[in-house]
């Protein structure tokens, strides 16, 4: 897992896996995953990352969040 915080703009990018994205969903507001040609996540595009704390938790102490699941 490979992270990118852009501080001027609180965007937090968080790579799952180094391969490109085929399709984007927005899981909830404010985060978009992006996934793979496989159907399988990407990584998270987290807007306003400072105010997305218990996401970003989840997401590294449990893995891909439940929200992710399509």
């Amino acid at each position: 897992m490979k992270t990118r915080y852009d501080k001027s703009t609180d965007s937090l990018y968080v790579e799952l896996r180094p391969m490109p994205s085929h399709r984007t969903i927005e899981i909830e507001e404010d985060v978009m995953l992006d996934l793979g040609e496989d159907g399988k996540p990407v990584g998270y595009d987290i807007q306003h990352a400072s105010t997305k704390q218990d996401f970003i938790a989840r997401l590294i102490l449990e893995g891909e969040p439940a929200a992710a699941a399509e």
